[in-house]
């Protein structure tokens, strides 16, 4: 895919669903690089963009301001080019069938979310084909709106956070990888992560986007459940012996449903906490959604993990127990995965 359609006559219609944190900063992106930007957002975020634009901050830089559009109806934005999911991965279920609209008959999902995407089984060498996992695709709501043939992973190795609707403060990190879920869309993968290089993002192509999935949620399936158990940073965990042994007890479960799977994480679990640990004392994701009352994404990123164990007859104790712990925190919190 070029910035322009087969006949060069207009830009490149692109849907981002989720203007948060993520979603908002790919938004301004892409409408920088050239692409024809709206965005399907509610309530006081809409009402935010619609009135002056996506924001973006970042320390010691002027603030910008991206105009896109907005709308909550996706009739009213109709066929897109190029859908981009950047939804909290819990809430994608619910939401898959009102999305439609947006779906034409070439029209690529890019995939840009926590844990693991609902195409990410197709094709793996040991799974049924064409059966959905359960923690992110129950009853195969999703796939069966958005194609996994025509469907792009993205990677975010970067943080950032919405501090009033429609603005966005930029943190640490600025990279993307990008990568097709079916050699089909490789190109059309290799010239979205062009277009994302245009909007001022470190952003590079893969051919093995499943393997950089896998990689990141391996360093984030342990942290995460644990720092929400325990209200504790990701320093405090690794410093008490029996949190961090726990750890890397839930990090080996996961790798020996990877290799399984014939995938790798290009590191053992000791060497993938020292990362961690190198990144001091900070909150996880899941703690900072607990914390402010948010649902938890519980199943895209832990949940996945027992789900595949006993489809491949991995046993996964570890990642059992804290996943049956980690839904009665959610429950008693009031912030069940769905």
């Amino acid at each position: 895919m070029d910035l322009h359609d087969r006949d060069g006559a207009r830009p490149v219609r692109t849907c981002v669903v989720g203007a948060g944190a993520i979603g908002a900063l790919l938004a301004a992106a892409l409408a920088q690089a050239g692409h024809r930007v709206s965005v399907l957002a509610r309530g006081r975020t809409l009402s935010a963009i619609r009135a002056h634009g996506i924001r973006i901050v970042a320390e010691g830089q002027p603030d910008r301001i991206v105009p896109v559009q907005a709308d909550d109806d996706t009739n009213a934005l109709g066929a897109q080019d190029i859908v981009v999911v950047a939804l909290k991965a819990q809430a994608l279920p619910a939401l898959a069938q009102s999305l439609r609209p947006l779906i034409g008959p070439e029209t690529l999902v890019v995939s840009a979310m926590n844990g693991l995407p609902w195409w990410f089984s197709q094709g793996l060498r040991g799974l049924p084909q064409n059966e959905p996992l359960h923690a992110v695709d129950p009853g195969g709501r999703v796939s069966a709106v958005l194609p996994a043939a025509r469907s792009i992973g993205c990677v975010v190795h970067l943080s950032s956070a919405v501090i009033e609707p429609g603005v966005v403060k930029r943190g640490r990190g600025n990279r993307l990888i990008v990568g097709a879920a079916h050699p089909g869309s490789i190109q059309a993968a290799r010239a979205f992560a062009g277009a994302l290089a245009r909007g001022g993002f470190d952003a590079s192509a893969t051919d093995d986007i499943r393997n950089e999935i896998w990689a990141k949620l391996w360093g984030n399936m342990n942290m995460n459940p644990l720092s929400a158990l325990t209200g504790s940073t990701a320093d405090r965990l690794l410093d008490d012996p029996l949190t961090h042994s726990l750890a890397l007890r839930m990090m080996e479960e996961a790798d020996a449903i990877g290799r399984r799977l014939g995938l790798s994480t290009g590191m053992s679990a000791p060497q993938r906490v020292a990362v961690t640990r190198e990144l001091g004392a900070f909150k996880t994701s899941m703690l900072q959604d607990l914390e402010a009352g948010r649902p938890l994404e519980i199943d895209p990123i832990l949940g996945v993990f027992p789900e595949l164990g006993r489809r491949l007859d991995v046993p996964t104790p570890f990642c059992d127990a804290v996943l049956g712990l980690l839904r009665q925190r959610a429950a008693t919190s009031g912030l069940a995965d769905r």
